[in-house]
């Protein structure tokens, strides 16, 4: 759901440090964002905010990322079809391939290049 004529981004993030970089990157590249401080909240703030695509990480303190987007793909909503993009540390060799064979539509990985993650998303955004 646009705001402001912005997409919405729904950032799924746990760690404070990282969820600010990751706004203010994704505010200053023309994106409205929000955040969920784990997997719980974020799974309802999808079915509530209906947001144009969702950045996840998947070390949360509740249920793990994969779970999330397990549960947001179940969905018998729209949402369901939402671009996620996994953006974690979570870089075991194999973990990329399982990741976008369980649904995700990218993949980011920890730490972030700030001078290259805008243009990561856009080009798993198609935009």
């Amino acid at each position: 759901m646009a705001e402001n004529n912005r997409q919405l981004a729904l950032v799924i993030e746990d760690n404070e440090d990282n969820m600010v970089l990751i706004t203010m990157l994704l505010e200053n590249a023309g994106y409205a964002s929000i955040w969920a401080e784990n997997g719980e909240k974020g799974v309802q703030m999808a079915i509530d905010k209906r947001p144009d695509f969702v950045i996840l990480d998947i070390q949360l303190p509740d249920i793990n990322g994969t779970e999330v987007l397990k549960r947001i793909r179940a969905l018998d909503l729209d949402i369901s079809r939402v671009p996620i993009i996994a953006m974690t540390s979570y870089a075991m060799s194999g973990d990329r391939e399982k990741l976008l064979a369980a649904g995700c539509d990218g993949y980011i990985e920890k730490p972030i290049d700030p001078m290259q993650v805008i243009k990561q998303i856009r080009n798993i955004l198609e935009e």
